[in-house]
């Protein structure tokens, strides 16, 4: 199972303070230990929103709208994606990271091929399959 691990933004993250260098040591151990697991398949941290845009779809009509954006807490800061066995070993995970003081980490799994029935054709699939071939052979 896959699950992409999403770290909520604060006002520290949204006025585009720094981690601390202990914090950076920190997290760089803990990463560490993911990737010997083989449970880190990729993880970043985000600028803030005032350097983000979002994109509105409205039938063919696109409208840009450029940061920041309201609701800090509804906000990402950094996320990993994560392969593991189980919801349950995610969050096993999860709680070993070395957050404190209010931070909220959202936890939701990936959807895999299977989950999307009989829709994904085997035409999609191998399709699918494909661009995950160049996209890989380009890392």
């Amino acid at each position: 199972m896959r699950f992409i691990v999403m770290v909520k933004a604060d006002e520290n993250s949204e006025a585009g303070v720094m981690p601390s260098e202990q914090l950076l040591a920190e997290m760089g151990r803990y990463n560490e230990e993911l990737v010997k697991a083989g449970i880190m398949l990729a993880g970043e941290g985000l600028h803030p929103s005032s350097k983000g845009v979002r994109v509105k779809f409205s039938g063919n009509q696109r409208t840009v709208i450029d940061g920041p954006f309201a609701e800090t807490k509804e906000l990402i800061a950094g996320f990993w994606l994560w392969q593991v066995k189980s919801r349950e070993e995610a969050i096993e995970w999860l709680k070993r990271a070395p957050f404190d003081g209010g931070t909220e980490i959202e936890l939701r799994p990936v959807f895999e091929a299977d989950d999307f029935g009989a829709e994904f054709t085997p035409e999609l699939r191998e399709q699918e399959e494909r661009l995950r071939a160049l996209v890989a052979a380009r890392s």
